[in-house]
């Protein structure tokens, strides 16, 4: 059977004015994975928490490196 590691990482806008700006935050997203160098993408979750200054969107991205 064959298996590998999967790895992720969280992010969301800073906190205040813009957090809720989703645009935003796929830009910032897909600027974190192309500095990851060769991944492959397995899974993107969306959550949203509610706060005092409104909905704070974040993703997280679950990948794995590129078989070379």
């Amino acid at each position: 059977m064959e298996s590998w590691t999967i790895r992720h990482f969280s992010q969301a806008n800073p906190p205040g004015t813009g957090q809720a700006d989703v645009p935003a935050l796929l830009r910032r997203v897909a600027d974190s994975i192309e500095s990851l160098g060769p991944v492959e993408v397995q899974d993107l979750v969306m959550h949203t928490e509610v706060t005092a200054d409104g909905p704070w969107p974040s993703l997280t991205v679950y990948f794995h490196d590129a078989e070379a």
